[in-house]
């Protein structure tokens, strides 16, 4: 799978693509670091109507802008203001990434916290699943061409 890269590991900056063009639209700034790179993936709709969003476990820096070849091994449940927002975890395919304890920690930490300048903002994290319910969450939000 294709990964589009929107925000580098370690920035506080929140960048907006057009998710189908992947034209840059705006930038923001969030609560907290990234803790690994996050975009999305190319062709696939979420119910939220965005691509279905990606974070890649990796030690590897990766710029904003950048597309790199995915493979899926974990799916992390969230809820987002009363909607289901999940997302895919991912790993570089020579690098042999599991999601552990760590990168579980740092994710939830992450996702609880980074909207924490937006007031009214409601994000939960749910269960961590595996790599097969995250290519079942990818197959279900695959655009139709």
């Amino acid at each position: 799978m294709k990964v589009f890269i929107q925000n580098e590991a370690g920035s506080l900056v929140k960048y907006y693509h057009n998710e189908k063009t992947l034209e840059p639209l705006a930038a923001t700034t969030v609560s907290r670091p990234y803790p690994f790179p996050y975009g999305f993936i190319i062709g696939t709709s979420a119910a939220d109507g965005c691509n279905v969003d990606c974070y890649v476990i990796t030690k590897r820096h990766l710029e904003s802008g950048t597309v790199v070849e995915c493979e899926a091994i974990g799916l992390m449940q969230q809820i987002e203001d009363q909607k289901e927002d999940h997302n895919v975890l991912a790993a570089l395919p020579d690098e042999g990434i599991e999601v552990d304890e760590i990168a579980r920690g740092l994710l939830t930490e992450f996702v609880q916290h980074v909207f924490d300048h937006i007031e009214g903002k409601q994000i939960r994290v749910g269960e961590f699943q595996g790599g097969a319910e995250a290519l079942r969450h990818i197959e279900r939000c695959r655009d139709v061409i």
